[in-house]
């Protein structure tokens, strides 16, 4: 039986063990995942995982209580295991006070999508990874397979979505604490990509031979890679265009809100679930538009509402997750071609990644991080040196504002490697930003 047949048929007989007055709400998280660990360019393990997950909410009365639940493929033995759960929970319904921010969709919004493998079978991915990285120290883990995610309730909606991805996530050293990170993901492995990376990292691998050297705190020219313009980003998932977080004030950019604070007219960001690996569906049966406009030209646009926060304030929601945070990150690109990027650097930091991120002030929006691999000191549009890791702190209504003077014209797709519990699917479509001042502490 197909995985989402298997997901219908325990939906159905959670329809069947309901009481009157009774609803359900049922999320489905699974894979079917090849993992292979990489360590001096030699496969060192590898396996598959092939694992679902359900989520179901018991509901009446104003009141809910959840329950989480593996499944085992014994399609009686799941169905079995799932009434007795309902069982269980339904005891505890009585004693619950009412949820009074209770918000599911009762209007039945079915969707399919089934996308088909692109993917080559990953003994020959890894393969070709292996033959590429002849004679390099290179460690990472290359991850592909099927993700799917699957919503069913009470009132008959079904949804689902299969995806087909991969994510090699690698880092060559040169020795020490010396080395490149890079990575590659997508729908369709191209060797010709991979050998692009491969290039690059060869390139900067040269680089770091060179003695490395440290820069004194101040203000410096510097360009960061799309990957390291992921890892600054990805802060504005903490809160940043969460509505309740604007609301409460527990936002970086509650002065976009509250004072009209404004970002570079370059800067425009959105949650683009339509090209991600997300579905357009979510966990109280809500659907996703295709993209939300977070923040255009520099303007804060819209906000991230979950159902929760909807009814909290009388709002409609947006199908935002519970913590209102972007699961597909797009910023739209520049007018920066990336093989100027040296030149209109002139004179700075090339910065590979970024690492330790935290706040140190929110409500200033200042960042405190460290750079990490493949960093270096240019001159005159030429890299001289490896630099040694450094601390920043600086705004992001300076790095995304003022101090923002281009953005790349091509944009790289990351997938987010975090595989606790299972794949992640979280993404990103982003270019590379040169930025002037950026702010070295020590």
């Amino acid at each position: 039986m197909r995985t989402q047949e298997y997901f219908y048929s325990l939906a159905d007989r959670i329809q069947g063990a309901l009481h009157a007055g009774e609803n359900f709400t049922c999320w489905f998280s699974g894979e079917d995942s090849d993992f292979i660990r990489l360590n001096h360019a030699a496969v060192r393990q590898a396996g598959s995982v092939s694992q679902g997950y359900l989520q179901v909410s018991l509901i009446s009365d104003g009141r809910q209580v959840a329950f989480a639940m593996g499944i085992s493929r014994d399609i009686e033995q799941d169905g079995d295991r799932l009434e007795h759960l309902l069982k269980k929970q339904r005891a505890k319904l009585e004693s619950l006070p009412e949820d009074p921010y209770l918000l599911i969709s009762t209007t039945p919004h079915s969707s399919e999508s089934i996308k088909q493998s692109q993917l080559p079978d990953a003994r020959e991915v890894v393969d070709e990874i292996l033959s590429q990285a002849q004679g390099l120290d290179l460690v990472g883990i290359h991850a592909q397979g099927a993700t799917y995610r699957g919503f069913a309730n009470s009132f008959g909606q079904r949804n689902w979505l299969t995806n087909h991805s991969f994510n090699l996530d690698f880092s060559v050293y040169l020795k020490q604490d010396k080395a490149v990170k890079a990575g590659y993901a997508g729908f369709a492995f191209d060797r010709g990509h991979l050998a692009q990376e491969m290039a690059f990292v060869k390139e900067k691998l040269r680089v770091l031979e060179r003695p490395a050297m440290s820069l004194k705190p101040g203000a410096y020219r510097a360009y960061m890679t799309p990957s390291a313009f992921y890892d600054l980003i990805s802060m504005l998932g903490w809160g940043g265009v969460s509505e309740k977080a604007l609301r409460t004030k527990q936002s970086a950019l509650s002065k976009m809100r509250d004072e009209q604070r404004t970002l570079s007219p370059m800067f425009s960001l959105s949650e683009h679930t339509a090209q991600s690996t997300n579905p357009l569906f979510q966990a109280q049966g809500f659907m996703k538009p295709d993209c939300i406009n977070l923040i255009t030209a520099g303007q804060l646009a819209h906000s991230l509402i979950s159902p929760r926060t909807a009814k909290e304030y009388g709002l409609s929601t947006n199908g935002a997750n519970g913590s209102e945070s972007p699961e597909a990150y797009e910023i739209m690109p520049g007018n920066l071609a990336r093989a100027n990027i040296l030149r209109e650097l002139g004179t700075g930091i090339f910065i590979g990644n970024l690492w330790y991120l935290n706040y140190s002030e929110r409500q200033s929006a200042r960042i405190t991080g460290m750079t990490r691999f493949a960093t270096f000191w240019v001159e005159n549009g030429e890299i001289k040196a490896p630099l040694n890791v450094m601390r920043f702190d600086d705004s992001l209504y300076n790095l995304l504002g003022s101090n923002l003077l281009a953005l790349t014209k091509e944009s790289d797709f990351i997938l987010d490697a975090h595989t606790y519990d299972e794949r992640s699917t979280g993404s990103a479509h982003l270019p590379g930003a040169l930025v002037r001042d950026f702010n070295l502490t020590l």
